[in-house]
């Protein structure tokens, strides 16, 4: 029965995240195609062409996401989509969701000061313990200043497997330390709690964190091994008058023997 076990398992591997995938894709294209419903019915394809060809509703939604890149990079567009955003922010309900899910756009998917720049390890929740996080600005503010570090760095402590939650640190810059992957392979680790962990093809444990880390390991090792020559000394030391009082012992007896 295990072989049985083994090899549903192996199949599940192979099928689940194809059959996820191709899910997502199908609820996307459906989810696009749909956009046609936005135009007037007598301006809808098959009214004009007699029958619906799919996929025209994708070409118009990422006609839609362009244009409207193409709006707000400029002045104007950004005028209209700030006074958009104040009218949002001004319905109780909507303006929460709506931010929420501004922010997390603009963190995975943005560009500048709002993004997800680098990755970082950090030594959180306690001393000994480590994580990953990422940096999202190095804006000095009140709450920067206040903590007294020559150089702060905001960072984002995600969780997993949900990574639009987590823990906003500000952390002294020398504390963290910049990890060699990409923000996608960073999250990819952290999405999956530690199951995908990216290849560091220059190598593992020859590459201490930090120069200090290695040599506080080597006084450590220079100090266990002095400990043990003392260890060793005293035991030495303790064993020698026994010994000898044991030889006199011996002849002590001998002597009375004779």
């Amino acid at each position: 029965m295990g072989f049985i076990k083994r090899y549903m398992i192996a199949g599940l591997l192979v099928w689940l995240p194809l059959g996820i995938t191709v899910a997502a894709l199908i609820f996307l294209i459906n989810l696009f195609d749909r956009s046609l419903l936005l135009l007037p019915s007598s301006l809808r394809p098959e009214q004009w062409l007699g029958q619906d060809i799919p996929g025209l509703g994708i070409i118009l939604s990422l006609v839609i996401i362009f244009v409207t890149g193409m709006l707000v990079a400029n002045i104007f567009g950004r005028y209209l989509f700030g006074w958009w955003e104040k009218m949002l922010s001004r319905i109780p309900l909507v303006r929460s969701i709506y931010l929420a899910v501004k922010q997390i756009s603009e963190a995975l998917f943005g560009e500048g000061a709002q993004t997800f720049q680098k990755a970082y390890l950090i030594e959180y929740p306690r001393k000994g313990l480590w994580t990953v996080g990422f940096q999202t600005s190095k804006t000095i503010g009140e709450a920067q200043i206040k903590t007294g570090f020559a150089e702060v760095v905001n960072v984002f402590v995600p969780t997993t497997p949900n990574p639009t939650s987590g823990f906003f640190l500000i952390v002294d810059r020398d504390e963290v330390f910049e990890l060699d992957m990409t923000i996608d392979d960073a999250l990819k680790m952290v999405i999956s709690g530690g199951v995908v962990v990216p290849p560091w093809p220059q190598g593992g444990l020859n590459h201490p964190i930090h120069p200090e880390r290695e040599t506080q390991q080597q006084m450590q090792q220079q100090f266990e091994q002095i400990s043990q020559r003392l260890n060793e000394n005293r035991a030495e030391v303790f064993e020698t008058p026994s010994d000898e009082t044991s030889s006199d012992t011996d002849q002590r007896n001998d002597s009375k023997s004779k």
